[in-house]
């Protein structure tokens, strides 16, 4: 790939929001747009991760999704409470939402319009792994491939993240650039589920770096109430003609194991590759084998279609 290759980060008008997003790859290669989790900005997705994959032959496009970074910031919507949440787990009593995944889904077609994308790989982690599922339901003519990672079906009956996780996850916001850094340690630390010391070398930098791009605490819950809000889509994604590969670490505390053991068996024909000793993040050591993966799969699925 060359270094011209490489587009700074850019903001476009889609789907009624503004969208940042940004280019590694040709301009001939093929499209492949990456979509990051739930309070997780398109940085998430590292630059080394983006560059192996631009140099295995994509176009590789990152965007913060709505609520996050640069993309637009909405209103509305409280933080959710336990209450909810058990209300939502032992009595089906839906959680309320601004906007649920089907608008995140319509975020990110939006985005191939405005680039002028027919259809692209889509490669989703976590909750942008469940957004990726929604637009190949919802607009599977825009989807050469779809890639889920340590994601899940929305299926109730998958088991609840671990404590550890949940609680991580509900804590408040920090106040300071210093909590904000030293709280951002603990959770990848907490989501990697394992000792990875070359990545926790790096976490104070990457920290700096999403606190330098803007932190919107109210955005990511309303991001987690889309995610509860959207109900299982186990049932549809039983008709996904897609080529679609699933992707999970055999550790995750967030979102276990088995959910993406149901999502690979809710999609026919879909191939699953655990990964050992992965918890819920993307550290280093497995970028060959996630990278190998991805390349081989959309690669097959677009000489398949050619």
């Amino acid at each position: 790939m060359n270094a011209s290759a490489h587009q700074p980060p850019q903001t476009v008008r889609a789907n009624g929001i503004d969208i940042c997003y940004e280019i590694f790859g040709n301009d001939n290669a093929e499209p492949l747009l990456l979509i990051m989790g739930l309070g997780a900005q398109m940085i998430h997705w590292d630059d080394g991760f983006c560059e192996q994959l631009a140099a295995r032959g994509f176009r590789v496009i990152r965007f913060d999704n709505r609520d996050i970074g640069k993309s637009s910031h909405l209103t509305g919507g409280k933080r959710l409470t336990p209450l909810e949440l058990m209300k939502l787990r032992f009595l089906r009593i839906p959680v309320a939402a601004p906007y649920k995944l089907i608008d995140m889904a319509k975020d990110t077609v939006g985005l191939m319009d405005a680039l002028g994308i027919k259809a692209a790989h889509l490669v989703g982690a976590s909750m942008g792994g469940m957004i990726a599922q929604e637009v190949t339901l919802s607009f599977p003519q825009r989807v050469r491939s779809l890639t889920s990672i340590m994601s899940t079906t929305g299926n109730p009956r998958v088991p609840p993240p671990t404590r550890e996780a949940a609680a991580m996850l509900m804590a408040p916001p920090p106040r300071s650039k210093e909590e904000f850094i030293t709280r951002f340690g603990e959770t990848w630390k907490i989501l990697r589920a394992g000792s990875f010391p070359e990545e926790e070398a790096l976490d104070p930098g990457r920290a700096e770096r999403v606190f330098a791009r803007g932190l919107n605490p109210a955005g990511v819950g309303r991001q987690l109430r889309a995610v509860l809000a959207s109900g299982s889509r186990k049932e549809r994604l039983h008709g996904v003609k897609t080529p679609t590969l699933v992707i999970h670490g055999s550790v995750d505390p967030l979102v276990r194991p088995e959910g993406g053991k149901d999502t690979a068996e809710s999609i026919p024909g879909a191939k699953l590759l655990m990964i050992e000793g992965m918890g819920h993040a993307l550290p280093m050591r497995f970028w060959p084998e996630i990278i190998g993966a991805i390349d081989k799969h959309a690669h097959g699925a677009a000489t398949k279609a050619a």
